[in-house]
């Protein structure tokens, strides 16, 4: 099975040599995000999210299915998580791997277990129809952090999705399309971010967005899942040495001020992106035809 280049002896002793001395080879601090960008596609639910040279591509996508039968008043919401070699040579294609199945387990903890989705929303005909919304998550270019920026890629394709509007008439559901309604945004009740840290020096030094390489040097990991006011939905820890409550503490007090960055930038991308689609065209076009 391939396996991700590991650092030689003396690359990781560089690298934990300059931690010691507060210092990383791309020169930022300790609690410093990588560049942010992020970008959304011409179909609904497709945001485009990259981190420094990490990069995920997120898809929402909506079916109407019958709902499970001991939630018969609630939708169903599910998360995936997709490798490939084009995002490091340590991907196998069409094969689930222990990282796939960690960043799908804790996005599921962190979105669809802590109700920042209402499922109740996806509700149509109750103990009949339901929407079954599935969010995919693509790693194209995997360079560390993978956790932090897939859990803003999937909040960005969650607000950026629109749902079919529908009526029922004598117990028959229609779905309308895009020309004859304008689509309905998802209740999205919080916005929860994850932000992973890197420990080292036996849990002495934590580091905000790692690089592949400093994950590899690294000695555990701490992921704080929290929105931005100040609620903390879940914490995980990924082996690695004990620590310490107070540096946890210290973790999540990191974590609660970088989700406010994080919760800045996604609403100015969002901003962006209304005003690129809403500039007088198809939107206020649908509007004006409804109001008729």
């Amino acid at each position: 099975m391939p396996r991700e280049a590991i650092p030689s002896l003396n690359e990781r002793a560089f690298v934990l040599e300059a931690l010691e001395e507060d210092i990383r080879l791309d020169g930022r601090a300790l609690d410093a995000f990588r560049a942010i960008n992020i970008s959304f596609g011409d179909e609904y639910g497709v945001a485009d999210v990259t981190l420094g040279k990490t990069r995920i591509l997120a898809r929402t996508s909506a079916t109407v299915t019958a709902p499970y039968p001991d939630r018969k008043f609630d939708g169903i919401f599910t998360i995936h998580c997709e490798v490939s070699p084009m995002a490091s040579p340590a991907f196998e294609p069409g094969r689930s791997t222990e990282l796939s199945s960690h960043i799908s387990r804790i996005l599921e903890l962190a979105l669809r277990r802590s109700s920042a989705l209402s499922t109740e929303s996806l509700c149509l005909v109750a103990g009949k129809s339901v929407w079954s919304l599935s969010t995919t998550v693509h790693i194209l270019s995997h360079d560390g952090s993978l956790l932090s920026i897939a859990s803003l890629a999937v909040l960005c394709s969650l607000l950026h999705f629109r749902l079919p509007d529908t009526s029922i008439v004598g117990g028959e559901l229609t779905v309308y399309s895009v020309r004859e309604r304008e689509p309905i945004p998802l209740a999205l009740l919080h916005w929860p971010l994850c932000v992973t840290f890197a420990v080292f020096e036996e849990g002495e030094k934590l580091v905000v967005d790692a690089t592949i390489r400093e994950e590899q040097c690294c000695e555990g990991e701490i992921t704080v899942v929290a929105n931005r006011s100040g609620e903390v939905c879940a914490i995980s820890k990924k082996g690695g040495v004990p620590t310490d409550a107070l540096v946890l503490l210290g973790c999540i007090d990191t974590a609660l001020g970088k989700v406010r960055e994080l919760d800045t930038i996604l609403k100015g991308a969002l901003e962006r992106e209304e005003q690129r689609r809403d500039v007088g065209g198809l939107m206020k076009e649908l509007r004006a035809e409804n109001e008729r």
